[in-house]
């Protein structure tokens, strides 16, 4: 008994057996990129599944801008919460403002002056612009190309100085509000939007002179960044992304909002599906817009530039000096704001992205009971994992630099 207890009983297990090596096995290498990279064009974090330099799974991980933009509009009243929604999408506010607006607007059945809808439409195009320059320059950029970097950043300054003499504001505008607009378009915004307009188009022909029949740039952005039309239908891809599928869907066209039904312009649409091809719908879209503001420039209608809703809209300072009741409704809209009938809307827009859609509830009370904000970022950022499975990882950054997401739209 003493002999079997001084035994080790774990020297006289026998030794696992060790499988020899299979040197044909593939070794995956997992790599993080982000939050902290450059060209992640935010504060995005993707875990790489490498086999050599093949990326065999990718797995975006957000949140690190999370803001509670959603639940912060609950504390605000309802004209206040737009300058929480220049702040999901910050290069495209005025987007984030109209659908807002647009959604509060439909609860209080409150009618818009022709003028303010086209004023919207303006502002709205000119942040399309704003927000495709940035897109073009920062993606041109992580592929190689510097100088359509400088080009791009030098029209987005004159359209950054045209929202700046409308608001006093570069970039988080609030200009578009609950009712028209925030203030009285400038005098002499005019001339200013049209010296800009009408040198824009020779300026989206030197990035694509740049470009175009640049070998570097076509051999880094076609056939690269595949994914079916069917897989981004399936996760809720819109935008130029769809487009550059073959898909001609645009809110703007199928579901007009805004007088945009009076506008004549085209959906910019390719089938390649590559980076390439939502290259030149992006382009294409700039020179629809320049036609957009045009025709909003030409045809402006004469009118008010808000509505005639004394209960939702500040009156004029002038009557305030002299009229009891503007002075009441101003005191009353500024200290607790107004009221919005109970109920439920849906709104969604066309932004740079794609679809925004705002779902907003009202209980009766001067502040939204939910917002909910259906980001085109969020969407598009789910076919990331399929979009680089198996592809290079040379090949990572411009596919998801091609598809424009905002990190602030992501996580809001």
């Amino acid at each position: 008994m003493a002999k079997i207890l001084d035994e080790d009983p774990v020297a006289t297990l026998p030794a696992p057996a060790v499988e020899p090596e299979n040197p044909a096995a593939p070794r995956l290498m997992t790599l993080n990129m982000g939050p902290q990279h450059p060209s992640t064009h935010g504060v995005l974090r993707i875990m790489l599944e490498l086999e050599g330099e093949i990326i065999r799974k990718a797995v975006p991980d957000i949140g690190f801008l999370h803001t509670g933009i959603e639940k912060e509009c609950e504390q605000k009243n309802w004209q206040q919460a737009v300058t929480l929604t220049d702040r999901v999408d910050y290069l495209a506010n005025l987007s984030n403002n109209l659908v807002y607006a647009l959604a509060v607007e439909k609860l209080l059945q409150l009618e818009i002056p022709e003028r303010a809808q086209w004023m919207r439409v303006m502002l709205a195009e000119l942040s399309r612009l704003n927000s495709h320059l940035v897109w073009l320059g920062t993606h041109a950029l992580d592929i190689g190309a510097m100088s359509v970097f400088f080009y791009c950043f030098r029209e987005r300054e004159d359209i950054l100085r045209i929202f700046e003499i409308f608001s006093g504001q570069r970039m988080m505008t609030s200009y578009i509000r609950i009712g028209g607009l925030a203030l009285e378009p400038p005098r002499g915004w005019d001339k200013r939007v049209g010296a800009f307009i009408r040198a824009f188009p020779s300026k989206v022909d030197e990035y694509e002179n740049l470009l175009n029949a640049n070998p570097i740039w076509k051999i880094r952005t076609q056939n690269v960044g595949f994914i079916s039309l069917e897989d981004m239908l399936a996760l809720g891809v819109t935008g130029p992304m769809i487009r550059a599928a073959g898909l001609q869907w645009d809110i703007r066209k199928s579901e007009p909002y805004s007088s945009y039904e009076k506008f004549d312009f085209e959906v910019p649409c390719y089938a390649e599906n590559d980076v390439y091809a939502r290259y030149r719908v992006r382009l294409g879209e700039m020179r629809q817009s320049t036609r957009i503001i045009t025709q909003a420039l030409e045809g402006m209608p004469p009118g008010d530039w808000r509505a005639d809703a004394p209960h939702v809209t500040l009156p004029d300072r002038e009557k305030m000096k002299t009229q009891m009741e503007a002075l009441i409704y101003h005191f009353k809209i500024v200290t607790e704001g107004f009221r919005v009938p109970a109920g439920e809307v849906y709104q969604c827009v066309e932004s740079p992205r794609g679809e925004i859609g705002y779902y907003i509830v009202s209980d009766g009370t001067s502040k939204p009971y939910r917002v909910h904000m259906r980001t085109p970022s969020f969407g598009n950022l789910q076919a990331l994992g399929i979009m680089l499975k198996d592809t290079l990882i040379a090949d990572s950054i411009a596919s998801l630099g091609s598809m424009d997401f905002v990190l602030g739209d992501t996580d809001r």
